[in-house]
């Protein structure tokens, strides 16, 4: 899978994986990451969720790293935040926009990479305190999804994370999102984490509304 699929998915406005509210997962089972109010949540091929939005409203800093670089200045056009953009000192191509959201008197930050992913180090990212995993490894091929567990790994030094999965039948649709299973989540993540499935759910794709779907949510401490 090449930048130019989510290039064109972003361009043709194919962006059915954007929700429009929070994820319930996430607001019901944050509480397992044992975060400080304060502490810094990294969410890969963020896109523009509006779960940032939810994160930093809970006392938490956000930082995301998206590809697409039109979907981080949707996101901050949005939430009418006017960000400070800056390039990356060694890479030109890489630009990093970041904002603050101010709810009553508190103000937190968010900082957002338009970037590959496997361009960025533990360095540029600064200390990760945990992941939020929603729609980063179900939107990968699984040849991609080794090294971006490993990359995900070396980022954070090993952060605790939520992890949201899709499981169905492969056969009938085509990803992504893609469908993995508990034995794929223990190959990509079983040699460094403890991993605790907190819960299942009926879930949907909006491409395949009759496909029988489940959205799993795991723990990896």
């Amino acid at each position: 899978m090449n930048p130019e699929f989510w290039h064109k998915r972003w361009q043709e406005k194919r962006i059915g994986f954007n929700q429009s509210a929070v994820n319930p997962l996430l607001t019901e089972y944050i509480d397992h990451l044992d975060l400080a109010v304060g502490s810094r949540i990294f969410v890969p091929l963020c896109g523009k969720s509006i779960d940032m939005v939810w994160l930093a409203a809970q006392g938490y800093d956000v930082v995301g790293v998206e590809l697409v670089e039109t979907a981080v200045q949707a996101f901050f056009a949005e939430q009418n935040i006017q960000p400070i953009v800056s390039q990356h000192l060694e890479n030109p191509d890489i630009k990093c926009y970041q904002g603050q959201l101010v709810d009553g008197d508190e103000q937190r930050t968010i900082t957002l990479w338009a970037a590959d992913i496997f361009a960025l180090t533990s360095t540029d990212l600064g200390t990760i305190d945990a992941i939020y995993d929603k729609a980063a490894l179900i939107a990968l091929p699984a040849d991609m999804r080794p090294d971006y567990s490993e990359q995900i790994r070396k980022v954070s030094d090993n952060a605790p994370q939520l992890l949201i999965t899709l499981n169905y039948d492969q056969s009938k649709k085509d990803g992504p999102p893609f469908s993995i299973n508990h034995e794929q989540v223990q190959q990509y993540y079983g040699s460094h984490y403890q991993i605790c499935k907190l819960a299942s759910e009926p879930s949907s794709i909006g491409s395949a509304p009759n496909l029988k779907v489940t959205e799993h949510i795991w723990l990896l401490k």
